[in-house]
């Protein structure tokens, strides 16, 4: 099967090069969507809390994902990619538990300075 997605790759590179400008803008989209998490993680976690439901509905996506059975993308593919959903809901999950025990800490340090 590798050799038939090199061969793909390598005809849509001769025949039609700017299709690996998409490819360039996805790289692009996943880097800012990272930023923002990071943003989300250093600077101000209770303040930008929606960002892990933003998350939570992108690893939904990633599970519930139907274009690769329309795109007829082999069904072992398709469990890796629906795998990054499953594993990736993980860590947003523990830190949105770890989000309410911060925001009660955050009132109660409130409530004491005033």
């Amino acid at each position: 099967m590798g050799w038939l997605v090199r061969e793909g790759l390598e005809a849509t590179a001769r025949r039609y090069p700017f299709l690996a400008h998409g490819t360039d803008w996805l790289a692009c989209a996943h880097l800012v969507i990272a930023a923002a998490f990071v943003g989300l993680l250093l600077l101000d976690p209770v303040r930008n809390k929606w960002l892990f439901p933003f998350g939570l509905i992108g690893c939904a996506g990633a599970v519930a994902l139907i274009a690769g059975a329309v795109r007829a993308i082999p069904i072992d593919w398709r469990m890796i990619d629906r795998s990054f959903g499953v594993f990736g809901c993980q860590p947003l999950l523990l830190r949105l538990s770890y989000m309410s025990w911060l925001e009660q800490m955050e009132a109660r340090a409130i409530r004491v300075a005033v």
